[in-house]
């Protein structure tokens, strides 16, 4: 796919995301590593409703702007996901509510954020971990990633947010959407004892569709 054609895309999925209420204002971010090992990503301050594809930021390999306006703040924590995520080749980052709501209940297990619910969370997400809290920006939040090891594609980040890493845009995406969907049945059955998916279940998608769990959260 051409630059110019992943420019477009970025800004066609953050204006979907910013209409559909799943990051408010200027909140939220999104990357894709590009061939030559650089990124484009979106600005700071900049509201995903509302992106112009010239004005979106383009670092080299070494994560030097050489174009369009500067980058956001969670270089960073793209950056550690990246590094630790062979496959990924699209972030998103968005501060969208049942998550956020999700990351900030007490009973939440950092290795397993969420049980399996629904087979689309497992096939999507897989498993989520939950990082503490770090202010925006904070570079010290990279190091919590690389903690991570690459075991997951869906972090969350208390009291802030999901950080979503894909093989496409699209997947990122269709994941980050997936993560919150399942936060918000997590928050409308709290309580409830609901019925998720049992281990055999589980264990029928993971071997259908050649799905990689952390050890942790089987």
């Amino acid at each position: 796919m051409t630059e110019t054609r992943l420019r477009e895309q970025i800004c066609a999925y953050g204006r979907s995301l910013f209409e559909r209420g799943l990051t408010p204002g200027s909140s939220g971010n999104i990357s894709i590593r590009l061939d030559d090992g650089g990124w484009l990503v979106t600005p700071t301050n900049a509201s995903l409703g509302f992106l112009d594809p010239a004005r979106i930021s383009r670092l080299d390999a070494s994560g030097r702007l050489t174009s369009g306006d500067a980058p956001t703040k969670e270089i960073p924590l793209h950056s550690a996901l990246y590094e630790t995520r062979g496959s990924a080749r699209a972030i998103v980052h968005l501060h969208c509510s049942h998550c956020v709501a999700l990351s900030m209940l007490p009973e939440v297990d950092p290795h397993n954020a969420l049980p399996p619910m629904t087979p689309y969370y497992v096939m999507r997400c897989g498993a989520t971990a939950l990082l503490p809290y770090y202010r925006p920006g904070d570079a010290a939040v990279a190091d919590a990633i690389r903690g991570l090891a690459g075991k997951y594609s869906c972090v969350l980040l208390s009291n802030h947010g999901p950080v979503v890493a894909g093989d496409t845009l699209e997947a990122a995406v269709f994941a980050t959407e997936e993560l919150e969907e399942t936060a918000k049945l997590y928050l409308m059955l709290r309580g409830m004892n609901p019925r998720g998916l049992t281990k055999e279940q589980v264990a029928d998608l993971v071997a259908t569709f050649k799905i990689s769990l952390p050890e942790t959260s089987t």
